[in-house]
């Protein structure tokens, strides 16, 4: 005697309360779930609602950078004061 794979019930678009008809059920639904696949799947589609945490309640406020305006054909992204030697900024 062969045993039968189970079947799924298709049900109608137009329609979803009567049912198509049943189709069996594909048989990659029917192998064993591995918990190191689970357990890698879980932890980085957690990592998705992740926010960024800042190490300080008071960190940027004290910086004296301030947007150069428009008209210098560069980006209006705050510039901190001093030039583009490794000493500039530092007092």
């Amino acid at each position: 005697m062969a045993t039968s794979r189970p079947v799924v019930s298709v049900y109608k678009d137009d329609s979803p309360a009567e049912k198509a008809g049943t189709l069996p059920m594909p048989a990659v639904l029917m192998s064993p779930l591995r918990p190191d696949l689970v357990r890698y799947i879980h932890m980085n589609v957690s990592k998705n609602k992740r926010q960024a945490q800042a190490v300080g309640a008071k960190v940027g406020y004290d910086t004296a950078a301030e947007s150069w305006g428009t008209g210098r054909a560069v980006a209006r992204v705050p510039r901190a004061p001093g030039g583009g030697t490794h000493r500039a900024g530092q007092g």
